[in-house]
């Protein structure tokens, strides 16, 4: 497989927010619509903020943002590298990868120079292009990494 990663569109938004759903969000309480709203807002943003989608055969596989705030922030810290999805069926295939590179790049374009992330399970992935854990910590009782990279 051999995506394309682009900047989403207002036709990608439902199924990247499924995807999204599904991932971060099962038993929260967000909704569909909510996610799908938060989408949106980035897409018609201020020009530092960005979506990015990963499409196969036109198809939305995977999602990546570039946001100033974290969703309830456990550090003062801005611009964050959030929300990294990739289908299930989709991994394992560079799709995540490519999806955090456009991230980087577009960070570096607006003149960032450390961005920062949260994650646990994908400490490794994340590891392994070039980010660095900065502090373990606890998140609503779970364990969690900041992590950041210079750009």
């Amino acid at each position: 497989m051999r995506p394309t990663i682009e900047v989403m569109v207002h036709g990608d938004v439902e199924a990247i927010a499924r995807l999204r759903l599904a991932a971060f969000f099962d038993g929260t309480g967000r909704t569909l619509q909510d996610d799908m709203d938060g989408l949106r807002g980035l897409i018609v943003g201020d020009g530092f903020e960005a979506a990015f989608v990963a499409r196969d055969r036109g198809r939305p596989i995977g999602s990546c943002l570039l946001v100033r705030d974290e969703i309830e922030p456990a550090h003062d810290l801005t611009p964050w590298l959030a929300g990294l999805i990739v289908d299930e069926a989709c991994r394992g295939q560079g799709v995540g990868t490519s999806l955090v590179k456009a991230i980087e790049a577009r960070a570096a374009s607006v003149g960032v120079r450390t961005l920062h992330l949260y994650t646990w399970q994908a400490r490794g992935f994340y590891e392994a292009l070039g980010w660095t854990t900065v502090e373990p910590f606890e998140q609503d009782g779970e364990p969690m990494l900041l992590m950041s990279k210079k750009l």
